[in-house]
């Protein structure tokens, strides 16, 4: 098994009502920083590039579509260590769809996402646990590795 390995998700909703400010939606993925009061220089580790963005609109949240659901399933993919959301049969353009996968892609969407505002981050092990509690809640006993083991609690000591 890897190590498990920290990161923020950050969504930053685009702005701009011309195409002279307009700035596409992004997800970037960051070395996860405490609060906002000490999240000064942020370390961008990747960005997650929505495939066919032209084509398909790109990532959203805040409501329950097709954006969302490409954001969800981006973000998983990622989490859960499982390669591009094609790759993971996560995607809605592409087959094969791994149904498990696709219903826990839309219940993060509507647990999570449709709940957004227009900028938001979500640590790895929020997601992590959310999703292990999602397999265990529907008895579904094969879990994708980075779920086998969840990220370190804190110390209470």
């Amino acid at each position: 098994m890897m190590a498990y390995e920290g990161r923020t998700y950050h969504g930053i909703k685009g702005a701009g009502s011309d195409k002279d400010e307009w700035h596409p939606t992004r997800i970037l993925v960051e070395k996860p920083e405490p609060g906002p009061t000490e999240r000064q220089n942020v370390t961008v580790l990747r960005e997650l590039k929505a495939k066919d963005e032209d084509e398909l609109g790109g990532y959203g949240w805040g409501y329950n579509g097709g954006g969302t659901s490409r954001a969800a399933a981006a973000i998983l993919a990622d989490a859960l260590d499982l390669g591009t959301p094609e790759q993971a049969g996560l995607s809605m353009s592409e087959w094969p769809q791994d149904a498990i996968r696709v219903a826990l892609r839309e219940d993060f969407c509507v647990d999570f996402l449709g709940q957004f505002a227009d900028e938001w981050r979500l640590g790895r092990a929020a997601v992590l646990r959310w999703a292990r509690g999602w397999y265990v809640q529907r008895g579904i006993s094969e879990l994708p590795e980075a779920l086998r083991e969840l990220p370190p609690l804190v110390d209470l000591d």
